[in-house]
């Protein structure tokens, strides 16, 4: 399916808020709205251009508010639906951006819509989730939440058993309880979802980034179903909302993007190979991995989306451990260099620009267990409670680091060898070249099974940049079909191109971008 970018995902370089952990500023231990709008000169000054803020509406909060129990509605710690208003417009104020998280596969329990689909006497919201006819009979290929309810059946969950799926059919129905795609419960869902969209963007939001976008469809053939749901929905957008930014939490970029959506995140889990890079054994890029399984992989992606790529690959997210906890010092920085060459928009994940670590061994918080870690208060300056909140260390959301020389962003914001000052050059020099952005064409020069450098072409028209990492700890040499020319940017040594002109030896932990 074509749909037309909007025109500021071409350059777009994205910062994700985890809300509650991002500024307190009332003193309650919580971050909110009004501590995210004081520090959105900080994300400006950094280069970042969009936000992706994660769930803000009313929930319980046992899944850190991806079980929503209202849509339409902010969750009180965090204000109010003015309070979000004005934050758009702050944003826009600044020329960025701002994309809300959509959940659209499950709600909370606590959701209206559910507590009258437990009711045995048939309602509007009968058919809005999952339910199996009968108790004891569970719904194929989901896990169960029974027991609870009047009516006489088991319903679908998606994750947590607090989070009941909600009902877009299965895509070849068998049982009699099992609805198709097209019919009225299944349709219902869909246009539900489509008035939630309308509000908030109504609202001033500029798009969504949608939570598990490829679930919403049961036992669904090569997600044909789900891919269908989403064109409705495209269909929709184009017409109301040309402007409406569509980034998908799916995995399956040439799926996603013929469903409608503008890009696709590369995910922690699934087949991308991403974890072989930053979170695994022996990561890539912290100086002992292997980078061929991932360059096949997103070739083999490439090829599927003919050539549009569109793959975001994030630092990191509340769902990861932090890219601090398995990549240390100056690697970091050959990290970001990679991050920020890549087609598809950049996401940065709070924190992570000033190597912020992952909490070892803190309860859990909020259905976080072990993703806890990478949730913990972010590190302003050196004063009570790093700069986050000015309540008691006891009401903090998350407890922070205690180390006394963690990070913090006014340390680093003074420190031009810092890792966040690094981020700022590299996000300044992926904006001064149309071939380091979205659109931007790649072609893998080198990147061999268990070796080093990595070696890319990013292209756009005549411009071509040739992107040289290394992030190990030994000087290494490739052949090089194409020649670096002048040199745009460098970290560590600089390269030596022998006699041959093919053969170019890489300084150990170093990176350089070239013209060529």
């Amino acid at each position: 399916m074509n749909c037309n970018n909007p025109k500021w995902l071409d350059n777009a370089v994205f910062y994700e808020i985890y809300p509650q952990s991002f500024k307190d500023s009332n003193a309650d231990g919580i971050g909110d709205f009004q501590g995210i709008i004081e520090k959105l000169d900080y994300i400006k000054e950094l280069g970042c251009t969009a936000i992706w803020m994660n769930p803000c509406f009313e929930s319980p909060f046992h899944d850190a508010g991806y079980d929503i129990s209202d849509y339409y509605k902010v969750a009180k710690r965090y204000g109010t639906n003015e309070d979000l208003k004005r934050l758009f417009n702050e944003v826009h104020a600044r020329d960025m951006h701002i994309l809300l998280d959509l959940v659209p596969g499950h709600t909370s329990v606590e959701h209206p819509w559910f507590k009258e689909s437990m009711k045995a006497e048939r309602n509007e919201f009968t058919d809005r989730y999952i339910w199996t006819n009968n108790v004891w009979e569970e719904p194929t290929g989901c896990a169960s939440l029974r027991g609870i309810a009047e009516r006489n059946g088991s319903c679908a969950v998606n994750f947590f058993s607090s989070q009941p799926a909600l009902n877009y059919g299965y895509y070849k129905p068998d049982k009699e309880w099992q609805q198709g795609t097209q019919e009225e419960g299944p349709q219902a869902t869909i246009e539900a979802m489509k008035d939630i969209m309308r509000f908030w963007l109504g609202m001033g939001c500029d798009g969504f980034r949608v939570d598990m976008a490829h679930s919403l469809v049961k036992c669904d053939e090569d997600s044909k179903g789900t891919m269908e749901v989403w064109k409705n929905i495209r269909a929709f957008l184009d017409e109301e909302y040309p402007k409406a930014a569509m980034i998908s939490e799916w995995g399956e970029p040439d799926k996603s993007l013929q469903g409608g959506f503008h890009m696709d995140f590369l995910l922690h889990f699934g087949p991308s190979h991403y974890n072989d890079l930053f979170r695994c054994e022996n990561p890539f890029f912290a100086g002992n991995g292997n980078v061929a399984e991932f360059v096949k992989t997103y070739q083999e992606n490439l090829e599927k989306t003919q050539n549009k790529g569109l793959m975001c690959i994030p630092s990191g997210n509340h769902d990861m451990d932090r890219l601090a906890r398995t990549i240390k010092g100056d690697k970091l920085k050959l990290a970001f260099a990679f991050l920020l060459s890549m087609p598809g928009a950049p996401f940065i994940y709070y924190g992570d620009e000033i190597g912020m670590n992952y909490i070892e061994n803190i309860p859990s918080v909020e259905g976080g267990y072990e993703r806890t870690g990478s949730r913990s208060p972010m590190q302003w300056d050196d004063s009570t409670n790093a700069g986050f909140s000015s309540a008691k260390k006891e009401m903090l959301y998350i407890r922070q680091e205690e180390n006394k020389d963690r990070p913090n962003a006014k340390q680093q914001m003074m420190d031009k060898n810092s890792l966040r000052s690094e981020i700022k050059r590299l996000i300044e020099i992926r904006q001064s070249r149309k071939a380091l952005q979205s659109k931007g064409t790649i072609e893998f020069i080198y990147a061999k099974e268990n070796a080093y450098p990595f070696v890319y072409v990013r292209s756009f028209e005549e411009e071509r940049i040739l992107v040289i990492i290394n992030p190990s700890d030994q000087e290494v040499t490739f052949e090089s079909s194409v020649q670096p020319k002048e040199k745009i940017y460098s970290f560590g040594n600089d390269i030596c191109i022998k006699e041959d002109g093919k053969t170019i030896v890489v300084p150990a932990c170093s990176f350089s971008f070239w013209n060529s």
